[in-house]
């Protein structure tokens, strides 16, 4: 059985068979005892990002401690409002908060992007999609693109395909929360997947 436990740039959390490069967890246990997910999306408003594997740490996807997730990339995860994990990716983590301004404690960060997160509010685009930093994420219609090396590239949960031009669209939303968007225009470099290549 697929477990329903893949997260797309719309923060949805879906069955797919398809591997990700990097998992995470929303704060907690919010999956049923028969692996399965109720109406609750979070158990906290510390969503993170981690390292698929660390020091060979072996816990079950869907075990006591919390529901783990799983995305594509990192760049992924920042869309669904996920940062970096202080316990397994610390130096990471401490380079992302870091570069926000001013620099944020990641409770302080967490209660920024978090309304923006459960509401789903989107801010438009702008205009001019060369001012986006590479690993943005954007939604035309209602499929998600990254920004990366000025073009867009298609997303799914298999990798990145159908390469765009970034003024190929009139009208965008940002699926990267905005704390997000000006940490990686400060210079942080999110995990892509090879596909992005």
């Amino acid at each position: 059985m697929t477990l329903q436990n893949r997260v797309d740039p719309f923060g949805e959390i879906v069955a797919d068979p398809s591997r990700g490069t990097m998992m995470g967890n929303r704060g907690g246990r919010f999956h049923r005892a028969d692996e399965t997910l109720g109406r609750r999306r979070w158990a906290s408003r510390h969503w993170i990002c981690c390292v698929l594997d660390w020091k060979g740490t072996h816990h079950e996807p869907m075990g006591d401690g919390y529901t783990s997730l799983f995305f594509l990339d990192e760049v992924t995860a920042l869309a669904a409002g996920h940062r970096p994990c202080f316990f397994c990716r610390r130096r990471e983590a401490q380079r992302f908060l870091g570069l926000a301004t001013p620099a944020l404690r990641a409770d302080a960060a967490d209660r920024v992007v978090h309304p923006a997160r459960v509401e789903r509010r989107r801010e438009a685009a702008p205009h001019d999609a060369g001012e986006l930093p590479d690993g943005t994420m954007l939604a035309i219609g209602e499929q998600a693109y990254a920004v990366r090396d000025g073009r867009l590239l298609r997303w799914s949960f298999t990798g990145y395909d159908d390469e765009r031009r970034l003024d190929s669209f009139d009208s965008a939303t940002l699926l990267t929360p905005g704390l997000y968007v000006e940490i990686l225009a400060a210079g942080y470099e999110p995990r892509w997947h090879t596909t992005a290549g």
